[in-house]
């Protein structure tokens, strides 16, 4: 009696059978192996598991090399897609044609499955281990694989998604159940982040350890997700497109980006945009370009709930540096002579006590009063203001608040 326990299928004729038709089953079993070099296509029938079987010296698409699966329905969730018989050892050629932008399972027996994203191509071995079989990703030494998406989707291990949001904004939800070593790349396939943000979901794992989505709002940023076994690890790399910072700590050179501060924290040494702002060792920098919501230098603002609060310093030497504080404080206990370390651009406030007490001696400057330049007659409490323009250090007396 045939048998047919070989990884395509075939008959095996026992010795002396088949007397005047071994040839016709000779014939069927080489163009059975051809099919296994060859395309064919596999439909899942309805919005749930599907199993494909080879069938014993029977042609099927199952047996096809490159196995395009296709539905004939909109699958609503991930589906199982098992090859049988559990006992075939085979190199298979997916492509997830399905509809409903659903990644699809391939497997064979209780171990090792893999998942295939729509409209991913990967290649996979069964190794035909009985009950226990395991599907193993042999694409894997090649990297990412990448699909295009402009709708909703949900991505998987060893993915790339190239999401454009040209046409509105949608949401990439990250795998469920990651294990450590598990990576994601999405890019902005559309140049189009910065005006229809990509929101990536993360599907009950954190990112970056917050219990949040994340939203990339940066026009041509490429970010890779990581797994670390605890949470999504990011890492962003992006050209010189507008759009806002997405990374939340370190050092950032903003060049033609919007600052928005949202439900994140801004590492210490940066300003924040909204409520009060205490500035201690803390430095606004602007170039060029112009910050979203943040007094600038060069531009008209409009300052809608928002304070820039200066702390008072006190001035345990004699230079007027403004760099320490725009209202500062001195009392004398000796004779005293100032010195000037003003740029141009640059003011202080200095509230002088016991002026009266010694000789204070200022700096090469011009004193602005009703009669000329002409050094105030300093009293116990004294207020004030000193400025530079271009080389100039100007100054004036507000008055005595003894």
């Amino acid at each position: 009696m045939a048998t047919y326990v070989n990884n395509l299928r075939l008959k095996e004729i026992t010795t002396g059978d088949e007397d005047g038709t071994w040839g016709t089953s000779t014939n069927t079993n080489l163009e059975l192996i051809t099919d296994g070099f060859s395309y064919g296509t596999k439909e899942i029938a309805a919005d749930a598991n599907e199993t494909f079987t080879m069938p014993d010296a029977t042609a099927d698409a199952t047996r096809s090399f490159y196995l395009k699966i296709t539905s004939a329905v909109s699958l609503t969730a991930t589906r199982e897609v098992t090859l049988g018989p559990n006992t075939v050892s085979k190199v298979w050629l997916i492509e997830n044609a399905t509809s409903g932008s659903q990644a699809i399972t391939i497997k064979q027996g209780t171990g090792a499955t893999v998942d295939v994203a729509n409209g991913a191509k990967v290649m996979l071995v069964t190794d035909g281990a009985g009950a226990g079989a395991a599907v193993i990703d042999a694409s894997t030494a090649g990297g990412v694989s990448y699909v295009t998406k402009t709708a909703n989707y949900t991505t998987a291990n060893l993915e790339g998604v190239l999401a454009d949001t040209s046409g509105g904004a949608f949401t990439v939800t990250l795998p469920a159940s990651p294990s450590a070593g598990d990576q994601v790349v999405i890019a902005d396939a559309g140049a189009s982040f910065g005006s229809n943000n990509l929101t990536v979901g993360r599907n009950s794992s954190t990112i970056n350890g917050v219990a949040e989505n994340l939203i990339l709002d940066i026009t041509g940023v490429n970010v890779q997700f990581v797994y670390d076994g605890s949470t999504w690890r990011v890492y962003a790399q992006v050209g010189g497109n507008s759009g806002s910072v997405v990374t939340l700590d370190g050092v950032q050179t903003l060049t033609n980006k919007d600052l928005t501060s949202g439900t994140n924290t801004f590492p210490s040494s940066l300003a924040t945009l909204a409520g009060t702002e205490t500035l201690t060792n803390k430095t606004i920098a602007f170039g060029d370009n112009t910050l979203t919501d943040v007094a600038g230098t060069s531009a008209t603002q409009t300052l809608t709930n928002k304070t820039i609060r200066d702390t008072v310093y006190s001035l345990t030497g004699t230079a007027f540096d403004a760099t320490n504080g725009a209202v500062q404080t001195k009392t004398l206990a000796a004779n005293t002579t100032f010195t000037d370390s003003l740029t141009s651009g640059d003011a202080i406030v200095l509230q002088l006590e016991a002026g009266a007490s010694y000789t204070v001696t200022w700096p090469t400057m011009q004193w602005v009063t009703s009669g000329g330049n002409v050094a105030p007659t300093l009293t116990a409490k004294d207020t004030l203001v000193f400025w530079k323009v271009s080389t100039t250090l100007y100054g004036a007396y507000t008055g005595s608040y003894v």
